[in-house]
């Protein structure tokens, strides 16, 4: 059996400037400076993780649930103007009606699971999803990917994720799985993953590991 697991932040859904801007105002709100290389510091990052960060290395004085609750209510006012990367949602649908068996696999929280993937159209009966609410440890330990394959019925070896973090992509090579790298700026791929640079590269890699 194979299954393909996707990323979705970043990787089917084109959220990650959405997640920025929600980030730098709860900053502002606080009355913090974001660094210039603040991309870089929390891409592919769970909420937790950030916020852990930011207590750290900004001073934010905000406990988990009052910075959640500040950040999610810019993020989801942008929401409704979310689009799919280019390309990715419609290699989804193309293998779902092929009937490949896929999944979302995301370090964020359930309720921006939900909302996006029903603000580009997702959302199906039966879809599989793991959020970082339905782990205990969130990339790039394996645990996500793990469950995705226990929920799908796969092995993990017979599984493909597709990412476009190096957090991600580290997540994937750990749970032993073929991890593509499709990061939407030009990044050297991991160790252990393949290097995928357009959405025909990535049909073509994903077809051609499903034929084998």
């Amino acid at each position: 059996m194979k299954a393909i697991f996707w990323d979705m932040d970043g990787t089917l859904v084109d959220s990650e400037p959405m997640h920025e801007a929600a980030l730098l105002n709860a900053l502002d709100d606080c009355g913090l400076d974001a660094p210039a290389d603040l991309h870089d510091h929390v891409v592919g990052m769970d909420a937790r993780s950030v916020h852990a960060w930011a207590v750290a290395e900004l001073g934010l004085p905000l406990a988990l649930p009052e910075w959640l609750a500040l950040k999610y209510k810019t993020y989801m006012s942008l929401v409704p103007g979310l689009k799919g990367r280019p390309g990715a949602l419609e290699l989804f649908a193309a293998l779902r009606d092929e009937g490949v068996t896929q999944a979302v696999v995301s370090n964020s929280d359930r309720m921006v699971v939900g909302v996006n993937l029903d603000a580009v159209g997702l959302t199906r009966p039966g879809l599989l999803t793991v959020s970082r609410n339905d782990v205990r440890r969130g990339k790039p330990d394996p645990e996500p990917y793990l469950r995705a394959a226990w929920l799908a019925g796969a092995e993990p070896a017979d599984c493909i994720a597709v990412e476009d973090s190096l957090t991600g992509a580290a997540a994937g090579i750990a749970a032993g799985m073929t991890t593509m790298f499709w990061p939407q700026t030009p990044l050297e791929a991991p160790a252990g993953a393949v290097a995928i640079a357009t959405t025909d590269e990535l049909a073509s890699a994903i077809r051609e590991r499903i034929a084998a």
